[in-house]
């Protein structure tokens, strides 16, 4: 074999010309493939990052009706469905994959909410003391919600930094008080992400889909929320995962544990918990985006098609080249599969170095794409494996006819043609 390859690169280089323009279909089939398919990847982690963010693999479970998430902003406090407890929480973390689970309440309008004449309508949370660890918040400035704040419903809140700019006007709020439906609370603290995430907005559509125009949030101790608004109400539940595959699966699962344990008459309520699934809907995009590249997958693979066309004509005109060769292999004693195995070992070298150019000029072209169009990729290495193992493979495939025509030679009539 070390004796066949090493022959193929012989002629290979003595006919580089020949060689290159034979090779020209399998590098360019390859190139179009690498830079497509790590387009596509590119393109899929940047949806399953603005949808998700970096590293936050929470989901969101919340009360439905009809298929609807019931928003208390707008609706009573519905009939049948209990207040989540404890217990229920601690059931939650035991699901597979599950880290933290926190119970929050919230208002996606806030109404009533002043600092001096200026009014907030932005959101309010009425949060556990899990809530912050589980989304990843930091304490920027002031101090976070202690133990003593929640056992003594203390009238004290936190705010976002959006909140600071909207409501506060830029001026630091720690031990500023704002009203609350008629009560004062006490702002104690900052918070923020701690990491930051920006989706990239390359269209009015990704601004629609990603943009935060938010004025912000102000969170309360969960003990207090009854002193806003009066009464106890169902809570929202975010579920923080090990994995961001695996945010669909405990989802479901803390959705479905919460419909049977909180929904009273489960099976004929109108009311059920479902999960915000952001990476279904990350995928769902990912799909649209792969539909219409597969099929420029299935174009640039003609070239490859037309390459090891190329490939067949090339080793029969070898073949024709070397008879005399071929004939005195074979008369002094070389087997027929000894020359089959030389002339496929020699268009798989050659369909090989196509395919390894292709991978690097697919590369190359992939990056240069990147950034003149500010289009993200992600080059796969799998990708490149299987793409140099099938230009191999055509190599093999198209060398096979000049091969057994090669072996197939009478050696008498090949020494007497030349």
């Amino acid at each position: 074999m070390t004796e066949n390859i090493r022959l193929a690169f012989q002629g290979i280089w003595g006919h580089k010309m020949r060689s290159v323009l034979t090779m020209l279909g399998i590098i360019i089939g390859i190139a179009a493939i690498i830079t497509i398919v790590s387009t596509i990847q590119g393109t899929n982690e940047q949806i399953k990052e603005n949808l998700i963010g970096a590293g936050n693999n929470v989901v969101t479970v919340q009360l439905n009706q009809n298929g609807y998430p019931y928003d208390l902003s707008w609706n009573s406090i519905p009939s049948g469905v209990r207040v989540v407890t404890e217990q229920t929480r601690q059931e939650l973390e035991q699901i597979d994959h599950v880290e933290k689970v926190s119970l929050y309440t919230s208002r996606n309008y806030a109404e009533q909410v002043f600092y001096k004449t200026t009014s907030f309508n932005g959101e309010l949370y009425g949060i556990d003391e899990n809530y912050l660890s589980v989304y990843g918040y930091q304490v920027k400035s002031g101090r976070g919600f202690t133990q003593t704040d929640f056992e003594k419903c203390r009238k004290v809140a936190l705010v976002d930094t959006n909140a600071v700019t909207t409501l506060f006007g830029g001026e630091n709020p720690v031990d500023k008080t704002v009203e609350i439906k008629g009560d004062v609370f006490t702002v104690v603290g900052v918070v923020a992400l701690s990491e930051e995430f920006a989706p990239t907005i390359n269209s009015m559509q990704d601004y629609q889909l990603y943009a935060n125009t938010s004025a912000g949030a102000i969170y309360l101790p969960d003990s207090t929320w009854p002193t806003a608004y009066q009464f106890d109400e169902p809570q929202n539940v975010a579920v923080k995962v090990d994995s961001t595959d695996a945010m669909t699966t405990a989802g479901k699962a803390a959705a479905d544990l919460l419909t049977e344990k909180q929904i009273v008459n489960a099976g004929s309520s109108d009311f059920d918990y479902r999960s915000q699934d952001m990476l279904e809907q990350a995928q769902q995009l990912q799909k649209m985006s792969e539909s219409t590249n597969t099929q420029l997958i299935w174009i640039a693979s003609i070239s490859l098609l037309v390459g090891g066309i190329g490939v067949m004509n090339i080793m029969l005109v070898s073949v024709t080249e070397r008879t005399a060769e071929i004939g005195l292999k074979k008369a002094i004693g070389a087997k027929k599969k000894r020359i089959l195995l030389q002339f496929l070992t020699e268009s798989a070298v050659l369909t090989s170095l196509g395919g390894i150019i292709g991978v690097v000029s697919g590369v190359v072209m992939a990056q240069l794409i990147s950034g003149m169009m500010q289009i993200p990729v992600s080059i796969s290495i799998p990708a490149i494996l299987v793409a140099v193992v099938f230009s191999t493979l055509i190599g093999v495939i198209f060398g096979m006819l000049p091969a057994v025509q090669a072996s197939n030679l009478n050696p008498i009539e090949a020494l007497r043609r030349d």
